[in-house]
């Protein structure tokens, strides 16, 4: 099978590594309004897996995690305003 950009099934993955508890994970919509239209909640240890969609345009994170994705590895900072 071919890749092509109509088919949405190669699009690409971040994965998000959570190092704390209670990091929220925000999705937001494309389009005119930009509205939050997903949640998660992970604790340390916890991964999450997400891509940018048709309906996602972006992606808030808060909360110490780090994201892996074809562009190399970012780390969010703490929930408590500390800088890394």
């Amino acid at each position: 099978m071919e890749r092509n950009d109509t088919d949405k099934s190669y699009a690409d993955y971040i994965v998000i590594a959570a190092e704390e508890n209670g990091v929220n994970v925000i999705g937001l919509t494309r389009g005119k309004d930009t509205r939050l239209h997903h949640t998660e909640i992970l604790d340390k240890g916890e991964l999450l897996i997400a891509q940018f969609t048709e309906q996602t345009s972006a992606i808030k994170i808060r909360g110490k995690a780090r994201v892996y994705c074809s562009h190399g590895e970012v780390e969010s900072g703490s929930r408590q305003g500390g800088h890394f």
